[in-house]
């Protein structure tokens, strides 16, 4: 398996009540980190993207809703209002793949993010390619279609990983590991989106790890 680190250097975690040192947890996920404090680790195995990990190959006649499966690393739970809840290993980037030109169709992913809360993005559809969500879902419960999805589409995860708390600049990133190595994985970082409130257009709001190396 996969394995990466990244050590983040962490501002003061303030609560309602001041400092939050007796807890030990990070800052909060509604301020972030900033440039002072301690270095904490978040460390992740994450499993290998799947293109079809959450809906097989399928078409659709009309618009829809996509035929969920929980396909290599996903698990499913139902929640209190009987919604199944395909999740995924950590939080990651969902992914549409398709042979055919769809760019015609948007896709509107809908779950939840680490801490369960509901987010949805809405993608344009690949033309003989993959197209991914910038947002990182620890769940999907649906993938609506504004139109038919003429030629077999898939519905998988992909190798962007979501970070657990905020982080809106690059400079606070120490260092990204990977698979035990010492040089720094090459990905893309992005930050933190800040816009408020946050749309299905926007993008995550705690930002994204570089692309990994699956």
């Amino acid at each position: 398996m996969p394995h990466f680190g990244d050590d983040l250097f962490l501002g003061t975690a303030l609560t309602g009540q001041g400092l939050d040192s007796a807890l030990g947890d990070p800052s909060p996920m509604s301020l972030g980190i900033g440039p002072l404090g301690r270095i904490y680790v978040f460390d992740a195995v994450p499993l290998t993207l799947q293109a079809a990990g959450l809906a097989a190959l399928q078409t659709l006649l009309a618009a829809g809703n996509m035929t969920l499966t929980a396909g290599t690393g996903v698990t499913t739970t139902i929640d209190s209002a009987g919604t199944v809840r395909y999740v995924l290993d950590t939080p990651r980037n969902v992914t549409v793949a398709s042979t055919g030109n769809i760019s015609a169709v948007t896709f509107t992913i809908t779950g939840y993010d680490l801490y369960g809360q509901r987010m949805t993005q809405a993608i344009t559809g690949p033309n003989n390619g993959t197209v991914t969500t910038t947002k990182a879902f620890k769940s999907v419960i649906s993938v609506a279609t504004s139109g038919a999805v003429g030629t077999n589409t898939s519905v998988g995860y992909g190798d962007v990983l979501g970070i657990p708390v905020r982080v809106t600049d690059a400079g606070y990133i120490v260092h990204v590991g990977w698979a035990g190595a010492l040089a720094d994985d090459a990905g893309t970082f992005v930050a933190a989106v800040t816009t408020d409130p946050a749309t299905s257009t926007t993008g995550d709001v705690r930002g994204i790890h570089p692309e990994q190396r699956n």
